[in-house]
């Protein structure tokens, strides 16, 4: 009986029902629709590279350059930790100035396996486009500042593959977010609709009459 009295409410207000879901839908289904990156939330890119001291600053040796190499994993290591600092980030500010935003920049790095991986997301692809160029030559040429061990000289990168921009996949609750925001809007028009039949004061049927105790003593059939 409850739930046929709820039925009939909501069809007798079905438009407040309805209300809150055109609005909702208006203004999110440009969002479900764009798959750019309004929903993906930016762009990544990704390059490896190696680094090495300049040959002019190795000591004369003879044998085997073992230790050659092991220099070039450490110079990787501590590019690694400066890459995400915010030395690194100040580097990128001046260089670029102020027409690139690089609040939103993330950056991210790792050492595997001796070679140096730089991972950044931003939500403009055309701004990571610059910013990666500017770190490559942030890399290249400003890491004598801040490694007292290269003498002077910046080490010497070379970048293993080169850096392309890719859109960022949708996240999982950006991909439901308007699923989870309609289905919100009909609990919203479902209570407006319950509300509203609470406050009516207006008798509608019989049945409303003996909810209230009064017994009807005849009915009166609509004309058709």
């Amino acid at each position: 009986m409850e739930l046929e009295l709820l039925l009939r409410v909501l069809l007798r207000r079905w438009w407040l029902v309805l209300l809150p879901v055109v609005i909702v839908v208006a203004l999110t289904l440009p969002q479900f629709l764009n798959q750019g990156s309004a929903v993906s939330g930016g762009y990544l890119v990704r390059f490896q590279y190696s680094a090495a001291q300049e040959t002019s600053n190795l000591p004369n040796r003879d044998g085997d350059f073992q230790d050659v190499w092991l220099a070039s994993e450490y110079l990787v290591n501590a590019f690694t930790d400066w890459v995400r600092g915010s030395a690194f980030r100040a580097e990128l500010a001046q260089l670029l100035g102020t027409g690139i935003d690089l609040a939103p920049l993330a950056i991210s790095a790792n050492n595997a396996r001796s070679v140096g991986v730089v991972e950044m997301q931003h939500p403009d692809a055309s701004a990571l486009e610059q910013i990666v160029m500017a770190s490559i030559e942030v890399m290249s040429e400003r890491s004598a500042a801040y490694f007292p061990q290269l003498g002077g000289e910046s080490a010497e990168i070379a970048i293993l593959d080169a850096p392309i921009v890719v859109p960022l996949a949708p996240s999982l609750p950006n991909r439901f977010l308007p699923f989870i925001q309609w289905g919100l809007a009909v609990l919203v028009g479902i209570m407006l609709s319950i509300l509203a039949h609470y406050f009516d004061p207006i008798l509608r049927d019989a049945s409303e009459l003996e909810r209230m105790g009064i017994r009807p003593l005849a009915h009166v059939p609509r004309q058709r």
